[in-house]
């Protein structure tokens, strides 16, 4: 798969898809620009190669209609600022008015199309709107990781009308860190897995026991496994349908020889909410009306000394409702335990992304996903289309 510092982008029209989908207040300003910031290696490429730069996202969902605050217009004002040079905003992604502007673009300049996602073409993988954003560009690059598991237009069709593609420098960089992870890690490999729902994690975790050395399990989803184990867990949410698949997990865990972790204490609450009580208690000893809604300090304790001797740690979902105060500390002990780990750590997902910038750790590990579920798809083994349309182009 060729990569963007493989093509020469002087004076070519080059259309690179990224993920600005970020978020925005009540008066439309950026909160967040670093998924902004995360594509700028790229974007500062093909100008400084003397390319001309077309950029694409979508942001929201618009639904296939244009809905005016999702528009980009905000995007197109912070991207000026962080590449410090103007950024034209397109009034749409195609049309006569489009292919107009971008005709009289110089080298070194900037076009921002408008949101992708303002025609439902784009999310339906349509070959022609794929071929109409083509018809923009002499060269695309996919520099969107988070949208790569989606079959849309911008990050599948497109890529054969295209005479020249190649990946950006922010997904190949995606690529590479998982390869390092799950294809050839330094050993022990530890999978740190948690989230509500083992249903979002089955696939992961099924795939992930053909690689990893050890599991440690978090989040409401560890309540179906201690269920599975004949743990009464009192109010607490499980997936009464998952039983059978939790234990069979642990079974094969147990057959390959990995160390399979769930928690010995917990945060326990009558009610789901930050002001209820909470008792922290031995997991067989949750009271018959209570939830748990995080691990316990034993617990951590425990997750901490398991990823001591660790080389390589992939974490993915948060360890309690970690957005509650009360809730928290079993997941910021966790990106402690992470961060001081002397290992290459790799974190994908929104929350946990979330969660470890709550506990001021986020430079403190080897590498953050900027792709939820890309980075899933990946654990559960699954080829990304993206990917795959642009491994077609090189072959």
């Amino acid at each position: 798969m060729k990569t963007i510092t493989d093509i020469n982008v002087s004076g070519k029209r080059v259309l690179c898809r990224v993920d600005f989908n970020v978020p925005l207040d009540a008066n439309r300003k950026i909160t967040d620009d670093a998924r902004i910031r995360a594509a700028l290696p790229t974007l500062r490429y093909v100008l400084e190669n003397n390319g001309k730069l077309i950029v694409a996202s979508h942001l929201g969902r618009p639904k296939g209609e244009r809905v005016e605050k999702f528009s980009l217009a905000p995007v197109a004002e912070r991207l000026a600022a962080l590449l410090e040079t103007p950024v034209a905003m397109a009034p749409d992604c195609i049309g006569a008015d489009v292919e107009s502007m971008i005709e009289k673009m110089q080298p070194g300049q900037v076009v921002l199309l408008e949101n992708l996602r303002f025609h439902e073409a784009e999310q339906k993988n349509d070959d022609s709107f794929g071929g109409k954003l083509a018809a923009l560009c002499d060269v695309y690059v996919n520099d969107a990781f988070a949208v790569c598991h989606r079959k849309n237009a911008s990050v599948a069709a497109i890529v054969p009308h295209v005479p020249m593609s190649a990946a950006g420098i922010l997904l190949k960089r995606e690529l590479d860190y998982f390869e390092k992870a799950m294809a050839r890690p330094d050993r022990p490999l530890a999978a740190v897995v948690g989230g509500a729902k083992v249903s979002s994690k089955l696939g992961a975790l099924t795939n992930m026991l053909a690689h990893v050395d050890k599991v440690i399990i978090g989040g409401a989803m560890a309540n179906t496994f201690l269920r599975a184990r004949g743990v009464a867990v009192g109010a607490s949410k499980i997936e009464v349908d998952l039983i059978t698949a939790a234990g069979d997990i642990m079974q094969k865990a147990f057959d390959r020889g990995i160390r399979f972790y769930l928690p010995v204490d917990a945060v326990v609450a009558e009610t789901f909410d930050e002001g209820a009580a909470t008792r922290t208690v031995p997991i067989q000893e949750i009271p018959e009306e209570w939830m748990v809604l995080d691990i316990g300090p034993a617990t951590s304790l425990v997750y901490g000394q398991a990823l001591q001797n660790a080389r390589t740690i992939v974490w993915n979902g948060p360890m309690g409702v970690f957005e509650m105060a009360p809730f928290s500390q079993g997941t910021l002990a966790m990106a402690g335990s992470i961060a001081e780990a002397d290992a290459l750590t790799i974190v994908g997902g929104g929350d946990t992304d979330a969660a470890l910038h709550m506990a001021g750790k986020t430079d403190r590990v080897s590498y953050v996903s900027t792709g939820g579920g890309a980075f899933l798809a990946l654990l559960e083994g699954k080829t990304l289309p993206a990917v795959a349309a642009l491994e077609a182009v090189s072959n």
